[in-house]
């Protein structure tokens, strides 16, 4: 099972924090209307051809795409902050990848916990980690760039520890 479980470091994307902090309704409204799509709630996403919305936190999305038409959409209601030079994106893939994630980790990862769509904020070996479960056989792990290379170290190392 481990020799099909791949961790990819992917190509950087364009990344940003998309924050709320007045009018939810309205800003809600106003996002579903340019973006055909409704804001994903809590540990959710959502997504069209240009643009997937992960929902972490009450009032911040990752935003993974172009933003372009969000940022005229949010007025003085929020804000749009590029993050993506300070985060690693890495695929986790294979049979094993659910298993992999909870090496060093504290949240469930079963399917039923975790479905296609689901995201999550969670501490993977002492780093902060989101996870958006992309697939029935992948997910994608954003990591902080300085933490990147020890926190994939650690997962090749227990690749071989699965299913032992």
């Amino acid at each position: 099972m481990t020799e099909a479980t791949s961790i990819i470091a992917l190509p950087a994307a364009p990344l940003h924090a998309l924050e709320i902090w007045s009018n939810p309704q309205c800003v809600a409204t106003r996002v579903h209307k340019a973006l055909r799509f409704a804001l994903p709630p809590m540990n959710r996403s959502a997504a069209n051809a240009s643009i997937t919305l992960m929902r972490f936190e009450p009032t911040v999305w990752l935003a993974e795409g172009d933003v372009s038409v969000l940022a005229d959409t949010l007025g003085d209601d929020g804000a749009l902050t590029a993050i993506g030079g300070g985060i690693v994106r890495f695929r986790i893939a294979g049979p094993g990848w659910r298993e992999l994630l909870l090496e060093g980790g504290v949240f469930d990862t079963s399917a039923a916990a975790f479905p296609v769509g689901a995201t999550a904020a969670t501490v993977i070996d002492h780093v902060g980690v989101r996870l958006f479960a992309e697939s029935e056989d992948a997910c994608i792990a954003y990591v902080p760039s300085s933490y990147a290379q020890s926190l994939h170290h650690f997962w090749d190392e227990a690749l071989p520890l699965l299913g032992a």
